[in-house]
């Protein structure tokens, strides 16, 4: 699982100060990802909006009462 920004890195180098992770895991990350630039923080993904619902409005039903209004 390679790191995505350094404050993700910084997060789990806590852990392992800690000892509740391997310096064997950290490492591995680490190698992962490599000798990229990575940015300070990665903006969260936002949430697709939904289509709205197209609606077709349907003929209303003939009631008796309207039909007796009617005449």
């Amino acid at each position: 699982m390679p790191f995505k920004s350094q404050a993700q890195r910084r997060k789990f180098a806590q852990p392992l100060v800690e000892g509740k992770i391997s310096p064997q895991t950290f490492e591995e990350w680490n190698r992962e990802t490599g000798s990229a630039e990575l940015p300070e923080h990665v903006p969260r993904k936002r949430a697709r909006k939904r289509a709205a619902r197209k609606t077709t409005r349907r003929p209303r039903k003939k009631t008796a009462r309207a039909a007796r209004k009617r005449d």
